[in-house]
């Protein structure tokens, strides 16, 4: 029994070997709770909906935006969290995160599809940060992380590059090419949200989409291999998108002028990502080719810092080595802003 209790330990102890920083006290206390935001989107007044986890004395705070058909759930994954669950891992570092359903998805405000965009989606993104740093309905943080997964991403790099309000950045699932052939078959396998039952209860508009089922680990997770448990949890948890936000991901040259005017440190993160790596776009063959390949992007203020998770595909939180890539994130985090 000593011998079972002893295990978390010492695999704590070894990823922060091998990364280089100290493991996290086990006995820090983390609080969680839901908050709505209100926010306003064109002039109407909408809610986003997050869920906020805090350990005692952090100062530091994590606002992260989830990818199209994702809420919540992607950055707090409800099957192995002491694996998979990026929220977990953060909150055991001493940071607080801020998780985020997308306007459209989750427990956030249902507007027309037609009224999101990536553009739109920051503004409102703009508008919680702003309420972090007052400190109106959460506690007040002096230090922001915002951190986004591929739309979450270019949410992100929109909402850092336009209002400079936050201190680093952190873009994972996301380069600025796109791989055709591999983003093809991602989006074959959409389909109006109405046809889905699983959202059959939900008031939406005809505009909103989602993935056809039994496509996510296809799309998602490939290269990576199959673990019980993991693409079923994340069909279970899927959720909803408007066709806008993924234009505005891929219009890659409208975006590319906001990630030059980003003069906060940023961190990239990639799997071996059918959409978003090789044939045109990123070279994700290593950590530094990645480098190479999107530094140019960004401004040398944000000296450009990557890591490769060669495991798996665009949903990289998913890994079986993901604790590895929290550890990376986390380094990064303490090095230039700290907890």
């Amino acid at each position: 029994m000593r011998a079972r209790r002893l295990v978390p330990a010492l695999t704590a102890a070894l990823v922060a070997a091998v990364v280089g920083f100290p493991a996290a006290p086990a006995t820090a206390a983390t609080t969680c709770r839901d908050v709505n935001f209100p926010v306003s989107l064109a002039g109407t007044a909408q809610t986003m909906y997050g869920r906020l986890c805090a350990p005692t004395g952090a100062s530091t705070i994590q606002v992260l935006v989830p990818g199209a058909s994702y809420n919540t759930a992607y950055w707090d994954f409800p099957h192995t969290p002491e694996t998979r669950s990026f929220r977990l891992a953060m909150n055991k570092a001493g940071y607080a995160t801020l998780t985020l359903d997308r306007l459209g998805a989750g427990r956030s405000s249902k507007p027309p599809a037609v009224a999101l965009t990536a553009f739109t989606q920051a503004t409102v993104v703009h508008q919680v940060i702003q309420a972090v740093r007052a400190g109106d309905g959460v506690p007040r943080y002096d230090k922001v992380i915002l951190g986004g997964h591929s739309v979450g991403s270019a949410i992100s790099i929109i909402e850092a590059g336009t209002y400079k309000d936050v201190d680093a950045v952190l873009i994972t699932g996301l380069t600025h090419g796109v791989n055709v052939l591999g983003a093809v078959p991602i989006f074959a396998s959409l389909i109006p949200a109405g046809l889905d039952p699983k959202f059959a209860d939900r008031a939406l508009d005809v505009g909103y989409l989602t993935t056809l089922a039994g496509t996510r680990f296809a799309d998602f997770h490939m290269p990576g291999k199959r673990v019980t448990g993991v693409p079923e949890t994340d069909e279970e948890t899927k959720d909803v998108f408007a066709p806008g936000e993924v234009v505005d991901t891929l219009l890659l040259g409208a975006i590319l002028p906001y990630s030059k005017k980003i003069e906060v440190p940023v961190m990239l993160a990639m799997g071996k990502d059918p959409a978003f790596c090789g044939l045109l776009a990123a070279d994700c063959s290593s950590a530094e080719s990645l480098r190479r390949s999107e530094a140019p992007y960004y401004s040398a203020a944000a000296n450009l810092k990557t890591y490769l998770v060669g495991s798996y595909g665009h949903s990289l939180n998913f890994a079986p080595d993901a604790p590895l890539y929290h550890a990376a994130v986390i380094k990064w985090a303490d090095s230039v802003v700290g907890r």
